[in-house]
């Protein structure tokens, strides 16, 4: 595919809807994790459907990944943004009857996981399609962006929603959300050629070609492993930062706190979306992590809103400085053919992190706050904390490995 100018325009008409997507599935996470808060006080009830939002489509990373480099990827976008809306369709119906139980928002939020393994795979290795090497940077400042919208915008909309109607609504709203985002795609799809290969090789044999393209760099092995631990202390600081808030406070002010929290990664997405960073990627990979630690433990530490919104602030405003590098020394080491594989594999070792921390931090807060007998909050509380301090740690011990920072030599060596 020849990569133009042009292209940028058709990435942002993708990024957008990808944007409106991760508002409307804010609103859904928020408004689902509020209502069971609600109902249970545990943060293991509230873990545990993080854990069900995500595991289905970690697991499936591997063969979406596949699927991405033997068909049409911005069709695959589509199936997948358009069918995991049967899940929210399915809690909706639940709650239309009566109260849903908890099983049936556990089921409903599974099956819309399923269905959205198939467009992360999709989606990355067409922004590779889409864009020149030059251009990734400022782009994934922009989906850093996207990304963060879902804790940005959708916790203060969700709460203005949630004080003027009920969960009802939200669900309603992030379902008309999905034909804004397949739209999106049949309009870029439109615009350019399928990436797949007319003769596709075996599955099994794509997806053995996939775990090569990332095993075969020892540097990028590393570095993806080490984003496997950094992940665990980071998913702790996803789960438990909305309990150890709601147990002092309201969901409007929590809706607040997430909101502002959330606007240092749009005040650097912005930023690195217009300059992008041009050298020194492994620096500011674990700079932006060490920050990230620092913030995440003072979060843990006051209990004043201000404070908590400043060092909120901090944690996300590092992140995009990380995560615009970690992209930069993983698609620049990967052949374009095998983009869509290989982040497969990429995203399944990186983020089983995240399945660890949401299937055991809930249920550490809830235990620390009955062995100190001052409840879940302080367990969530003395959980971040401790969580901040070991990703400063894992982010000094980053820095200090070679081969990872070869991986930048190799690329601006292309």
């Amino acid at each position: 595919m020849n990569k133009t100018d042009n292209n940028y325009g058709r990435f942002l008409l993708l990024w957008a809807g990808e944007l409106i997507s991760s508002i409307g599935g804010g609103l859904t996470s928020f408004g689902l994790g509020l209502y069971i808060f609600q109902k249970t006080g545990s943060a293991a009830d509230m873990a545990f459907l993080t854990l069900l939002g995500f595991l289905p489509a970690l697991v499936l990373k591997v063969p979406a990944g596949v699927l991405a480099d033997r068909y049409d990827r911005r069709l695959l976008m589509m199936i997948g943004d358009g069918l995991s809306g049967l899940g929210v369709l399915f809690i909706l119906i639940c709650m239309l009857k009566g109260d849903a139980a908890l099983w049936q928002i556990y089921l409903g939020t599974t099956i819309s996981s399923v269905f959205s393994a198939l467009l992360e795979p999709s989606y990355t290795a067409t922004i590779t399609d889409l864009l020149t090497k030059d251009q990734f940077s400022k782009a994934n400042g922009l989906v850093s962006m996207a990304g963060s919208a879902r804790y940005l915008f959708s916790p203060v909309i969700a709460g203005f929603l949630l004080a003027v109607s009920d969960i009802k609504l939200i669900l309603i709203i992030d379902i008309c959300t999905f034909f804004l985002t397949v739209l999106a795609a049949a309009v870029v799809r439109r615009g350019i050629k399928t990436s797949a290969p007319s003769n596709p090789e075996p599955f099994f044999k794509s997806m053995k070609d996939g775990w090569k393209a990332v095993s075969g760099r020892s540097g990028l092995l590393i570095l993806i492993v080490t984003t496997t631990v950094i992940t665990l202390f980071m998913g702790v600081f996803q789960v438990l930062g909305e309990p150890f808030v709601l147990s002092f406070a309201d969901a409007k002010t929590l809706g607040i706190v997430e909101t502002a929290a959330a606007s240092g990664m749009l005040v650097t997405s912005i930023i690195l979306g217009i300059r992008g960073i041009k050298k020194h990627f492994v620096r500011a990979l674990w700079v932006g992590l060490a920050v990230s630690g620092i913030g995440m433990s003072l979060f843990g530490i006051f209990d004043n809103i201000i404070l908590i919104c400043a060092s909120g602030f901090l944690f996300f405003a590092a992140l995009p400085f990380a995560n615009n590098s970690l992209d930069y020394l993983v698609r620049t080491n990967i052949p374009d053919e095998l983009q869509g594989r290989a982040w497969g594999f990429i995203g399944f070792i990186s983020q089983l992190g995240y399945v660890a921390a949401y299937s055991l931090c809930g249920v550490t807060a809830d235990l620390v706050g009955k062995a100190t007998g001052k409840g879940v909050g302080t367990g969530a509380s003395l959980t971040i904390i401790f969580s901040g301090v070991c990703l400063v740690i894992a982010a000094l011990i980053m820095a200090r490995i070679k081969k990872i920072r070869t991986l930048e030599q190799t690329a601006q060596a292309q």
